[in-house]
């Protein structure tokens, strides 16, 4: 018997009332964005960036850790959202009931014309206070280009050192979005997982999550991951490639 396929992918997304597109890595990678296992420059090739993603690192050297995060996030303010965000919006635009949950930490699906995308990882996009949480403005450019340490800015709430609003390695992930992202995922009809590994826990439990529940999950990947087991369809290719394909079949090209 011939495996389900685009045709049938396209046919059940387009039937979907109730649609979740859980995105990661991947898909920013295609952007260009680099990931934590590409080859880093200047002063962070002679860091490990998991060890530099902690708590401990921020406090032994705030302005290391803030260098490399506000490095992050120029390279993110150069890159540019490609067919696969845009998709993504589409999606949202024609499903009767959609939610973006992405494990990016990056404002590319915003700047595609996604509106309020569950981030489970937190954003480059929304630093905070380090000691009372409070929300802190997103500083002007500064590009650390090849490398260098930055003091981080203060709060103007209590002066502790603002830090980048993401979730670091050993920390737990906000529980508005998490609870929200499981909710989605539990009453959806289909979920599209685009550009993940499906190993980093515990975002890599929502596509088990709308398994488990009857939903049909369609996986878009290059290569194989541990979700090929749970997929009821895996398309393999690039995001920027599959994702505005299977938009138009499910649609018709409206756009």
């Amino acid at each position: 018997m011939t495996e389900p396929g685009p045709t049938q992918a396209a046919k059940l997304l387009g039937q979907a009332r109730r649609v979740v597109v859980f995105t990661g890595a991947g898909m920013s990678a295609e952007s260009g964005v680099p990931t934590f296992r590409d080859a880093l420059t200047g002063l962070w090739q002679r860091y490990d960036a998991q060890q530099l993603a902690t708590p401990a690192a921020f406090d032994a050297d705030p302005a290391l850790v803030w260098g490399w995060y506000e490095w992050r996030r120029a390279v993110v303010a150069r890159a540019r959202p490609h067919p696969g965000h845009l998709a993504v919006a589409a999606i949202e635009a024609h499903a009767p009931h959609a939610v973006l949950i992405t494990q990016n930490v990056d404002d590319l699906h915003e700047r595609a014309g996604s509106t309020d995308p569950l981030h489970l990882h937190g954003s480059l996009f929304a630093p905070r206070c380090s000691a009372c949480a409070h929300p802190a403005p997103t500083p002007d450019p500064d590009e650390p280009a090849e490398g260098r340490r930055l003091p981080p800015p203060r709060c103007d709430r209590c002066s502790a050192p603002i830090r980048p609003g993401v979730v670091w390695f050993g920390e737990a992930l906000p529980q508005p979005a998490l609870e929200a992202a499981a909710e989605a995922a539990a009453s959806c009809d289909v979920l599209l997982t685009v550009g993940t590994s499906g190993l980093v826990y515990p975002a890599a439990e929502i596509p088990h999550v709308a398994a488990r529940s009857g939903a049909t999950v369609i996986q878009v990947n290059p290569e194989p991951t541990p979700l090929d087991q749970v997929s009821d369809i895996n398309l393999r290719g690039p995001a920027a490639r599959v994702l505005p394909a299977l938009v138009d079949a499910a649609w018709g090209g409206a756009g």
